[in-house]
């Protein structure tokens, strides 16, 4: 899919596609470095898009290890299904809308390591808390979850163009959160590291 196809989906439908152009090998190196690939069995990705990431995890993970891809967009998933031939990826055209249950209902528990390029700032807010929640249930003890946020860090709230404190949010479902800038991108963005999910006695209520 070449980049002008796909800055063309991201203007028909931003608001899912969430990203002006395909992920940079650095930002990709600065997502998945972090995450204990070597040695996972299941992996979620959110947002795969075109699959640059999602080849580069299928690179990483073990033979014998799953990869569950959630793509909202009807034309990349059909186009990532169709340049992807990798019996380990499990592609699902559906939104991280009730990610916990989906995965359970495809016989997983838990999950090693979750790769997400939603655009949190333009969810409703509810949703985010409910996704990051649902995120820190499916990890174990020793997973990671990967985020990146453009550097402008903007969210879309009740019509209104706000700065979205992605560290203070991500700070109420995980005990560890780091941060690194990605400059080599278009546009750089940040990438946040995060570790130790807060269990439902220890995580604030889900807005609603």
């Amino acid at each position: 899919m070449s980049l002008t196809t796909f800055a063309s989906e991201a203007l028909a439908d931003f608001r899912t596609v969430g990203a002006v152009a395909p992920s940079s090998r650095y930002l990709t190196r600065a997502m998945l470095e972090p995450l204990p690939l070597k040695t996972a069995r299941v992996v979620v990705e959110v947002g795969p898009g075109t699959g640059v990431i999602t080849k580069a995890l299928l690179k990483m993970i073990p033979s014998d290890a799953a990869l569950l891809a959630f793509e909202i967009n009807p034309r990349f998933s059909s186009y990532l299904g169709s340049v992807v031939s990798d019996s380990r990826l499990i592609l699902i055209n559906a939104s991280a809308k009730r990610l916990q249950k989906r995965v359970h209902d495809l016989g997983y528990k838990r999950v090693d390591a979750v790769v997400s390029s939603l655009a949190l700032g333009f969810m409703p807010r509810w949703q985010r808390d409910t996704f990051l929640h649902e995120v820190g249930s499916l990890l174990d003890e020793t997973g990671v979850f990967t985020q990146y946020q453009y550097l402008h860090g903007l969210q879309f709230q009740n019509r209104q163009l706000s700065r979205l404190d992605l560290v203070g949010l991500l700070h109420r479902h995980f005990s560890s959160v780091t941060r690194t800038v990605v400059w080599r991108n278009l546009p750089p963005a940040f990438v946040f590291v995060c570790r130790q999910p807060l269990r439902a006695e220890n995580r604030p209520e889900v807005c609603t």
